[in-house]
């Protein structure tokens, strides 16, 4: 029989480990009460490739083509922008005002072989569709660079 030590506090880290779990979730339940976490959001993103290019788009419903950036830098295609609604309803008995506002930001890592001076983009019904081309066989051919 193996003789052990009575510890008393022993069982304080269990309760501890307790706290810090409760902790957690309450810090967790307090996000959602920030100002920063409600004024953004993150628009859904589907990818798919296809034969000829890749093609990235995002679900942006109710923002206007001028609020939103496509950049490259570094071999990464970032979409950003801005969403500002504001709908106001005013009847003979009532008068109502619902506001969203909120910035995005999804940032891809694009393909070694794609054409970047060739990446075009379309929003049509709320939908933005980014074209990221991919290179041609001739492109990707040793070229012979001549010296004059």
């Amino acid at each position: 029989m193996l003789v052990t030590k009575y510890n008393p506090y022993s069982g304080l880290s269990d309760v501890k480990r307790g706290f810090e779990v409760l902790n957690s979730i309450m810090n967790n339940l307090d996000l959602s009460r920030d100002e920063s976490v409600i004024a953004s959001f993150l628009p859904a993103v589907n990818t798919r490739e296809g034969e000829d290019a890749y093609y990235i788009e995002l679900d942006l419903p109710g923002i206007k083509k001028e609020d939103i950036e496509i950049t490259t830098e570094d071999n990464i295609l970032t979409i950003s922008g801005e969403r500002k609604l504001k709908e106001e309803v005013k009847e003979e008995d009532y008068y109502k005002v619902e506001s969203r506002y909120g910035k995005f930001s999804r940032s891809f890592t694009l393909p070694e072989k794609v054409n970047i001076e060739d990446i075009h983009a379309e929003s049509k019904e709320g939908v933005l569709e980014v074209v990221i081309p991919k290179l041609k066989e001739e492109d990707k051919k040793p070229k012979k660079i001549e010296i004059k």
